[in-house]
């Protein structure tokens, strides 16, 4: 069964983090992405995290987003560089780059250039305000987009000051919905027929998640302050508790669930005393009800407690470290960690966050080291090894 993209060629001139997160979403569901990068690659090649891969050219960071790739390098600065995408073009479905907006313009294959060489191109443009507005010339970071989202001021402990994400949250929801938003004009070309451009703005893409807590504000005037590990229904049983020797986040959010907690817990007092008989008393004596949970957690640590509370009917989960997380044995289920073949051997990496029936997601080659598909990609659009062989003197690859 052919994956949903097979057949769908893109051009991808995408770097870091947003961008390529997004393409690698089409390349894991069959597209044919053609990585382009400038001949000393991309910043995120050598991230110094881990030095023996970055002198690579590498980094486990960039190889997390790049797999399912084929890799061309060109230097756009090049006239002749710029002849060979509009070549590209020709065939092309989709261009994805994430430069400040006007960049590719400047360079001449802008979306207002290339739509007229291929006018079923679809352009997706991911910054981080937009075509328009104030902003839209300001250079934007993951960090930054959480700074001015709200996102910072709603995480974290109250007194603590703002708390930025443990990951690029802002990175990967631009990633997905820039994904979300090429796949949708896919489809719509499918009865238009016409190409177009897609907008993607990071700051735009982390408002739409946060619209709960965003129109609570617009509409209710509610607004959101740091309510550190307590879940978004303010349940005080839906918290970080500390246990023996660590902690466990109890997520305990309806009646017949605190029951079952407290008749696990074997505290029939979390029920039976007046100061825990519904939810507003239990959050008002909310200090006094988690002396008596940490009381009875005390006696045993997180995974324990998680396998006795899950099965008492009291949801739950011990705080994991990254490599406890891919240790889990619900993964092997999954097909979420795939195995492919890397410049030392076989390594794990990530695939779609999803199952599909027929033709699913799926790692099938791993990343290209820098330039590896630049012939191959070349010759298919019609040059000779004569002329391949001019562009690398001519330092244009």
């Amino acid at each position: 069964m052919s994956k949903p993209f097979t057949g769908v060629k893109i051009l991808d001139f995408t770097q870091v983090f947003a961008g390529p997160f997004s393409s690698f979403q089409l390349a894991l569901l069959g597209a044919d992405v053609i990585k382009v990068e400038r001949p000393e690659g991309e910043d995120s090649r050598f991230t110094p995290l881990s030095k023996e891969w970055a002198d690579m050219g590498m980094a486990p960071s960039w190889m997390a987003v790049n797999a399912n790739k084929r890799n061309l390098t060109l230097d756009l600065k090049n006239p002749t560089a710029v002849e060979i995408v509009k070549k590209l073009v020709l065939d092309a479905d989709v261009v994805m780059e994430n430069f400040r907006p006007g960049v590719m313009d400047r360079l001449g294959i802008g979306y207002d250039d290339l739509s007229k060489i291929n006018p079923r191109l679809i352009y997706c443009g991911v910054s981080g305000f937009g075509r328009e507005g104030p902003q839209k010339n300001a250079p934007s970071y993951d960090g930054k987009i959480q700074a001015l989202s709200g996102v910072m001021s709603i995480t974290g402990h109250e007194g603590d000051g703002p708390l930025r994400a443990g990951f690029a949250v802002c990175d990967a929801l631009t990633g997905m919905t820039a994904a979300f938003a090429v796949s949708s004009a896919i489809f719509q070309r499918t009865h238009t027929g016409k190409g177009q451009l897609v907008d993607v703005a990071m700051f735009d893409s982390t408002l739409s998640f946060l619209s709960p807590t965003v129109v609570d504000y617009t509409v209710a005037g509610h607004r959101q302050r740091q309510f550190g590990n307590q879940a978004i229904s303010r349940k005080p049983t839906a918290n970080l508790f500390r246990v023996k020797n660590g902690y466990l986040l109890l997520a305990v959010n309806n009646e017949g669930q605190y029951i079952k907690l407290a008749k696990t817990l074997n505290r029939p007092e979390l029920y039976e005393d007046a100061r825990f008989k519904d939810w507003p008393s239990r959050i008002e004596n909310e200090t006094a009800m988690r002396e008596i949970i940490e009381d009875a957690l005390s006696t045993n640590d997180a995974q324990s407690w998680e396998k006795i509370l899950e099965e008492g009917g009291a949801p739950c989960a011990s705080v994991r470290t990254i490599d406890e997380a891919v240790a889990h044995p619900q993964l092997e289920y999954r097909d979420v960690l795939q195995t492919v073949e890397g410049p030392k051997g076989p390594m794990t990496m990530i695939g779609s966050g999803f199952k599909l029936a027929h033709g699913g997601g799926s790692i099938d080659r791993p990343p290209p080291t820098l330039g590896q598909h630049t012939d191959e990609i070349l010759a298919a659009a019609g040059y000779s090894a004569a002329e391949i062989a001019k562009f690398r003197a001519d330092k244009v690859l």
